[in-house]
């Protein structure tokens, strides 16, 4: 059963089709197709704090686009949401107004906890949950939310406003990196002894050219040689002898570092990496208010869904 869903980040957007299925009794996601356009609404926000009418601009042909795809793949449901940068930008109600009146879709702001809840809400991280309590850890273009679970039981989860187009625009100071520190040292007692789980982009493409072949996973110390290496290429070498995308090529050196600075505090020796973001968790919890629906003979959807 196929469902779609709009990421609006900081530094891309993106939509994702997916079929979502109850297996054994967990909710899994399969990716169908995922298309990613990077608008960088973070470039504006952190440094004016307000978006500019081309990226603007942008974002709604981005969008435009995107109904025109939903309508014709005909997904069961889809639904909408922006993060970081369209939270903290002035005109960001105006723009939100606009995307509706234009296009059609609703989009529903959520903030950093809720960002955390629905990324941990994707259960195929089980299988990977080894040691008592398990650290998902997720990067943005302008924050990166932390979950703390034990076992199934969750424990804790905050945000902070350390990103890697926040950090580009040199928006994160010192106080920014104690919080995260002080925060981090909650859980002392579990050092080394913990899962870490990373998710966005940007560590996915360092376990991909770091880490072991065929492994969704990176060690520390393979991390930390990602690092150095990275750091040592100027932004031309990274896309011409690299291969990387412009818009990967300069935002996966600050991501290094926030997985780096998180590891280490941690004591983890390896970073799992599953290849899930918000765009997973927003199809899982698509699919559970579909069956939620189903079970009730029903097929109207909640405020601000689009089934069938």
């Amino acid at each position: 059963m196929v469902f779609a869903a709009i990421d609006i980040g900081s530094n891309a957007v993106r939509l994702m089709f997916a079929n979502a299925l109850d297996k054994d009794g967990l909710i899994r996601v399969e990716k169908a197709t995922l298309i990613r356009i990077p608008i960088r609404l973070g470039k504006d926000v952190y440094k004016n704090n307000t978006i500019s009418k081309t990226r603007a601009s942008n974002l709604i042909k981005t969008l435009k686009a995107f109904k025109l795809l939903i309508d014709v793949y005909k997904p069961e449901a889809y639904v909408a949401c922006a993060t970081a940068a369209m939270r903290e930008a002035t005109n960001g109600p105006e723009i939100l107004n606009k995307i509706k009146k234009e296009t059609g879709i609703k989009i529903r702001l959520i903030d950093g906890l809720e960002e955390a809840e629905i990324i941990r809400s994707t259960n195929n991280i089980a299988s990977f949950a080894d040691k008592n309590m398990t650290m998902y850890v997720d990067l943005g273009g302008g924050s990166t939310e932390i979950s703390v679970i034990s076992k199934t039981n969750f424990i804790d989860a905050n945000s902070f406003k350390i990103g890697t187009l926040r950090i580009l625009s040199k928006k994160v100071d010192q106080e920014s990196w104690d919080e995260l520190s002080s925060w981090l040292n909650r859980f002392k007692e579990n050092f080394g002894k913990m899962n870490i789980i990373g998710s966005g982009g940007n560590i996915n493409k360092i376990a991909k050219l770091y880490g072991r072949a065929g492994e969704n996973e990176i060690s520390l110390n393979n991390l930390e040689q990602a690092y150095k290496n990275l750091k040592s290429f100027t932004l031309h070498e990274r896309i011409e002898e690299m291969g990387l995308r412009p818009d990967r090529a300069d935002v996966i050196v600050p991501a290094a570092k926030v997985f780096l600075f998180i590891a280490k505090t941690v004591k983890a020796e390896t970073i799992m990496v599953p290849k899930i973001g918000l765009a997973d968790g927003l199809i899982h919890n698509l699919y559970k208010d579909y069956l939620r629906e189903k079970s009730k003979n029903s097929r109207k959807p909640k405020t601000g869904l689009a089934f069938k």
